[in-house]
């Protein structure tokens, strides 16, 4: 059995995430039965081919090395969010992203698509990378999102919607390569989520031109927030609000249903989230509910230790 999750953000998060994959290594009693980590998936920013979140901060090339390292070194792969639906083509170019796309460029290493322009692009330059293909597509049609799993993708997000949609769920081909968003902080069905990923694409490139030009004056998100996104009530959710949502999918749900049906792909979003949130949703995903409490205090003491309570 295989239950492989994808877990967010390896650079701002990256001593909680190193240290979970040191006690998921050390303490295998812990955890549930296959748990895998298949990825750590974000961006080093400033990254302006990122999307579905926009992220800040300036990593440097030594920060760059260093990460891949610790990871790629304990058979990890980082997974680049490179999903930003307002690129243009003389982003493909940018210097920052193409250093970061040839320093982990070694086999292991892979990188999440949305716009035909980027991927082509990375197809052509960087033909060692597997290829995700995003939840930022929004593919409702099941008869599309099958017609995408026959396509050239390792792996396909399934949009949230159809997390619960077992009649949908049952007749996709490739169910090894689906991944599932198991915590969606989104409201089922919003009708504002493209709109929403396209107005971050766009705050994405605005604050990547602001540091280039201003590197020493903080940048006004709000001014690039035309659709008043940046306050939107759901994205805050955490652990305990998201599982009364009809898209949540619980761990004895993975288990019991998901895994037999041979899905083993699940995405646990928090890019954003606090570092309590994002050890929480952990803890409740892959611990065993009888360890919970001893690997969460273990977890805590070690975060402690090392300062991962803080960002980056």
């Amino acid at each position: 059995m295989r239950v492989r999750f994808h877990l967010p953000d390896f650079a701002g998060r990256y001593k909680l995430n190193i240290l979970f994959a040191d006690l998921l290594a050390n303490r295998p009693d812990f955890f549930r039965e296959g748990v895998e980590i298949a990825s750590f998936y974000g961006v080093f920013p400033p990254s302006i081919w990122y999307g579905g979140r926009t992220q800040g901060g300036v990593c440097d090339k030594a920060f760059v090395k260093n990460v891949l390292k610790a990871f790629n070194d304990k058979g990890i792969p980082l997974r680049f969010t490179f999903t930003n639906p307002a690129l243009e083509k003389k982003h493909l170019a940018d210097p920052f992203c193409n250093m970061v796309m040839t320093m982990a460029d070694n086999g292991m290493n892979e990188c999440i698509v949305m716009s035909p322009m980027l991927e082509d692009y990375i197809r052509r330059t960087y033909p060692n990378y597997k290829l995700t293909s995003s939840t930022c597509k929004r593919i409702t049609d099941p008869d599309k999102l099958k017609e995408e799993l026959g396509r050239d993708y390792s792996i396909v997000v399934v949009d949230y919607d159809f997390n619960n949609n077992f009649e949908v769920l049952s007749q996709l081909p490739r169910k090894e390569d689906c991944e599932l968003l198991v915590n969606a902080c989104c409201e089922p069905g919003c009708p504002r989520r493209s709109a929403h990923y396209q107005c971050i694409g766009e705050q994405q490139i605005a604050y990547n031109e602001h540091i280039r030009r201003y590197p020493n004056v903080p940048f006004p998100a709000d001014k690039y927030d035309t659709q008043n996104f940046r306050d939107c009530p759901y994205s805050q959710r955490g652990i305990f609000e998201i599982r009364k949502l009809r898209t949540h999918i619980s761990p004895d749900d993975i288990w019991e249903k998901y895994v037999p049906m041979g899905f083993e792909q699940f995405k646990i979003e928090g890019r954003t989230a606090s570092a309590l949130n994002i050890l929480e949703t952990y803890m409740y995903y892959m611990a065993k509910p009888e360890c919970r409490d001893e690997a969460r205090f273990a977890m805590l003491k070690a975060m402690e230790n090392t300062g991962a309570l803080t960002y980056r």
